[in-house]
């Protein structure tokens, strides 16, 4: 007896259907150097000519963890693409560079091409919110290797600097300041601690939270914020010496990864206010201040470090862009982050 592809789980149909239905969320991605269209072995960009003098390209990948888990009890797919854009976006702008195109990876037990349309909308929105354009990806149906509604999604960005305006943090020193963009909340770092915390049953998350103020299923889901226009924006006008994008580790592990050797910082801790899902958290884990901080990014999701004459109007711009931000410490002489 013959056993087909279908017969083994994987349904090349639902496939088709599921291009079908991602090409118009794709094409709205599209820039002026996309070339070519979706359905090819390889995705095209092609580089201005004249555009740039010494190109140098910066490449990130990243994937969303398991914050997927809250979209699969929630039922709630159109913002997880968000955060896969965003997680390598956010990274590659940290050394100046501008994102070109982004490719997505999405894998599955049994494809349902609705959901996966509905992941890669939220693809697409991330793309257009930093001016990538999502060029390519890959669906893959694995029968037996994934539970029955779950799915994985991991994505890759490429973006391009000149060379000479490649920020490296070499040139930060004793006294320049740090200036925090806040985040829009957790953003897509710390969830298998969160999840213990908070817990799975979508009843109890889907109910009006008092201490928090919302209900913790639309908190927990809150796509990661994209800064990507801010910062390309702000380097125009102002020398940024270093940019550090707060992910998994925290304030602890992300800052001192822009510091040349021999440089440290303090950080203020009460130069903002700590939103109510990071304090209830520690409360709930009940970890330690320093603890929590190498855990969550505390509110604050990028961190620009300038010169003390330039810090006015860095605030300035960036708030010109939408962004809220405020003075979080200094760098000093040593090592590593003081927390104060």
């Amino acid at each position: 007896m013959a056993i087909s592809y279908k017969d083994s789980g994987v349904d090349v149909e639902r496939g088709y259907e599921a291009v079908k239905l991602m090409r118009e969320h794709v094409k709205s991605t599209y820039t002026e150097g996309v070339l070519g269209d979706i359905g090819s072995f390889g995705g095209f960009f092609e580089l201005a000519k004249g555009k740039y003098r010494n190109p140098v390209l910066v490449a990130g990948t990243d994937g969303v963890g398991t914050k997927l888990k809250y979209a699969f009890i929630a039922d709630k797919h159109d913002t997880i693409g968000i955060d896969a854009v965003a997680m390598c976006v956010n990274d590659i702008v940290c050394q100046g560079a501008q994102p070109l195109l982004f490719l997505d990876y999405f894998a599955t037990g049994r494809l349902s091409p609705q959901t996966v349309a509905t992941v890669v909308s939220g693809v697409a929105e991330g793309c257009r919110q930093s001016g990538a354009a999502l060029i390519g990806g890959e669906t893959a149906e694995m029968p037996g290797f994934y539970q029955d509604g779950e799915y994985d999604i991991a994505g890759f960005a490429v973006g391009i600097v000149e060379k000479n305006k490649i920020i490296n943090g070499k040139k930060i020193k004793s006294g320049d300041v740090l200036i925090g963009l806040k985040s829009s909340g957790i953003h897509s770092n710390g969830y298998s601690l969160v999840r213990k915390l908070w817990g799975e049953d979508i009843e109890t998350l889907s109910k009006y939270d008092e201490e928090l103020g919302a209900k913790p299923i639309d908190v927990l889901l809150t796509p990661t914020r994209i800064y990507v226009r801010s910062i390309l924006e702000l380097i125009k006008n102002i020398k940024v010496k270093g940019i550090a994008h707060i992910t998994g580790g925290g304030f602890i592990e992300n800052i001192p990864r822009i510091f040349p050797e021999g440089i440290g910082c303090r950080i203020d801790t009460k130069s903002y206010e700590v939103p109510a899902v990071f304090k209830i958290m520690q409360k709930r884990a009940g970890i330690k201040k320093e603890q929590a901080y190498n855990t969550f990014n505390m509110g604050i999701g990028m961190v620009v470090c300038v010169a003390k004459k330039d810090v006015e109007e860095t605030i300035a711009r960036l708030e010109s862009t939408g962004e809220e931000c405020v003075v979080i410490g200094k760098t000093c002489k040593g090592s590593g982050v003081k927390l104060v």
